[in-house]
């Protein structure tokens, strides 16, 4: 275990993992370093007990000024949202292998003890998920690679770096394949929001507005998992701590179709919505579950909170967002 009088490093700071993470650690005692490439001014969470800094990591000489003094790497920075962005920004999406590069090469040099990559389910080969009732997924399942288009392929060969800086260079990584993590203070407009925090927005307005009508992306029956903040927070910090050493799973596997997540948060609202299916937007593979047998194994933990109970408490804040009119963050 690490002393809590050394310096942590968490990139992506200005982000929803990212920010609840630092304030995690903060409230944990540790000091702690936060970087993100937006303006202090748009971080929608802002520790004033850390050191905070807006820089853009992709840039190598930046990476070496986040890592300085640093003992441990939370590298959480990458350009991404939910699956209308990924699909439509594949070359925005793959640039964020600049971060990672360098961000390696930067630990490396300073020596950094530990360092965490936050990698995603997008890395699974895709003829593994084409049925709805599909066999949830075990890490050996990314490879023979075929990953989602653009994202997940940045994703995959981040971890093949952290892989090769550990065999080579003998720099500890720990790395996080993520399922859909959702939660309060995440983005629920614009364009970057994740399907739990579209859905609560979406049966919000028709409550307020009175059209009990809602608009779902595909015909409702594409399956996912879906894996609250705090679960989130948990597993990465034991991970990260751990001696596992390849990509692990890190997510719920409790499967829900989409027209199942629609169901759940028209119960949390008391409405009963008509349903518009748009069969010409993204919706991504037809099934994808996170296989815990790994994690089980290694850890004796994995994610449990309900999704009817994580859901519960982001509809309230989104609720409040929009009767408020408040700002939304913008990852």
């Amino acid at each position: 275990m690490h002393l809590k009088s050394e310096l942590v490093l968490v990139t992506g700071a200005g982000g929803f993992i990212g920010g609840h993470l630092v304030a995690d650690l903060v409230k944990k005692g540790f000091r702690v370093r936060a970087v993100d490439h937006k303006p202090l001014t748009d971080w929608w969470q802002k520790q004033p007990e850390v050191e905070n800094l807006s820089l853009d990591l992709e840039k190598l000489e930046n990476c070496r000024t986040a890592v300085q003094g640093v003992e441990e790497v939370y590298n959480l920075a990458a350009d991404m949202g939910g699956m209308g962005f990924i699909e439509h920004n594949k070359a925005l999406c793959m640039l964020s292998v600049l971060i990672n590069t360098h961000m390696l090469l930067a630990a490396r040099e300073a020596g950094v003890k530990r360092f965490f990559f936050s990698s995603s389910a997008c890395v699974y080969a895709a003829n593994k998920q084409t049925k709805t009732d599909l066999t949830a997924l075990k890490e050996e399942d990314a490879y023979p690679a075929m990953p989602e288009d653009g994202y997940g392929w940045e994703k995959l060969f981040s971890e093949r770096m952290c892989r090769h800086f550990r065999e080579d260079f003998g720099l500890v990584t720990r790395m996080a394949r993520y399922h859909n993590v959702y939660g309060p203070q995440g983005t629920w407009k614009g364009g970057r929001e994740k399907a739990p925090a579209a859905t609560c927005r979406k049966v919000i307005e028709a409550k307020l507005s009175g059209n009990r009508e809602i608009e779902i992306w595909g015909d409702g029956h594409q399956t996912r998992s879906f894996m609250f903040i705090e679960d989130c927070l948990f597993g990465t910090q034991k991970i990260m701590h751990s001696e596992i050493v390849d990509a692990i799973n890190l997510g719920s596997n409790e499967l829900v179709s989409i027209n199942q997540l629609v169901d759940i948060v028209e119960e949390i609202a008391g409405v009963e919505l008509k349903r518009k299916y748009n069969l010409s937007a993204p919706k991504g593979v037809n099934g994808r579950n996170s296989d815990n047998t790994l994690i089980q194994e290694l850890l004796g933990w994995q994610p449990s909170i309900r999704l009817r109970d994580g859901l519960e408490r982001t509809y309230a804040w989104i609720y409040d967002q929009i009767v408020t009119n408040a700002p939304c963050p913008i990852y």
